[in-house]
């Protein structure tokens, strides 16, 4: 017995309510279709449709069975699909959610060559750094950075980002310089609205420490955080891809260099119910290897004071 065509035969009795719906179907006799559900039965050992004379329906087995033949079925669709889409060029409509600085700063230059280099892509973009459902949205992709994933997530890691402790000339000349994390806690500090506002992360001997901070202003944009330190209003934490051009022009210095930040992993986040398709997947591959492993915005962490 083909078990998989006693599956996909299975499930579209199951669909169609009807042996002989079946078979007209696919043009053959009614008796092909119930010997071959039969013979699946007969190899599991359970009855999975209770037959009568008025109409078909599945006993409590067949149920349970049925969605796990859709999965399989679907994997091997997917996997099928796979090996043909590989000889393609990408093609299609693709749905992404990305954070707002560094889907602006960062990705859109990446997005337009890579819709150059594929005529037959097209992207809708949503600016989000909030956490979305992937399924409920609608999404093909999320581009997320953080430092640790939530359990559960399908994910691949694309590239990194470190924090830094930024703060202006003008401040720094008026407050002075915090020598250690716990002197932030004397200082004006910006909290971001989507992560820890009240304590900032440290990597000390090894160990992940926090240090109490505060501060009038608080943002859910790392932009507007940016915008406040180099005005002289206080002291912000925030990725190098954020702070590189600032720093680079002078207008901010890297503060505790010797007491780094955890580093941020940036993610391509996936559905978890479906096969990722070859378009999201080329795009993925194509934002990972312009990222490299040494992204260009750490490279701030190595200019001179």
């Amino acid at each position: 017995m083909d078990r998989l065509e006693g599956m996909r035969l299975f499930v579209r009795v199951a669909e169609l309510g009807s042996f002989s719906a079946v078979a007209q179907q696919m043009n053959v006799a009614r008796s092909v279709v119930t010997r071959q559900v039969a013979a699946l039965e007969a190899h599991l050992g359970t009855m999975l449709i209770a037959r009568s004379t008025r109409r078909l329906s599945l006993t409590s087995a067949g149920a349970a069975y049925l969605e796990k033949c859709r999965e399989i079925l679907g994997l091997v669709e997917a996997a099928e699909a796979g090996l043909s889409e590989e000889r393609q060029a990408p093609r299609g409509h693709i749905r992404i959610t990305l954070p707002l600085s560094f889907g602006i700063r960062q990705l859109m230059p990446m997005f337009g060559d890579f819709m150059a280099a594929n005529p037959e892509i097209s992207i809708e973009l949503d600016f989000n750094d909030r956490r979305i459902n992937l399924i409920e949205g609608g999404f093909d992709l999320a581009i997320r950075i953080a430092d640790r994933l939530d359990p559960g997530n399908v994910a691949r890691k694309i590239g990194s980002s470190q924090e830094v402790v930024i703060a202006s000339r003008n401040y720094l000349a008026h407050h002075g310089h915090p020598k250690h994390p716990r002197d932030l806690a004397r200082h004006e500090c910006f909290g971001y609205l989507l992560a820890a506002r009240s304590s900032w992360p440290f990597v000390i001997d090894g160990e992940r420490k926090w240090f109490l901070v505060s501060g009038r202003l608080q943002a859910n944009s790392g932009e507007a955080l940016l915008d406040a330190a180099i005005r002289g209003l206080g002291i912000t934490r925030a990725p190098t891809f954020i702070a590189e051009q600032a720093v680079r022009e002078g207008r901010l210095e890297i503060l505790l260099r010797k007491f780094p930040a955890p580093p941020l992993g940036i993610y391509a986040i996936f559905p978890s119910n479906r096969h990722v398709p070859h378009r999201v997947r080329a795009l993925v591959e194509f934002i990972a290897q312009r990222i490299g492993p040494q992204p260009s915005w750490d490279r701030i962490l190595s200019l001179k004071k």
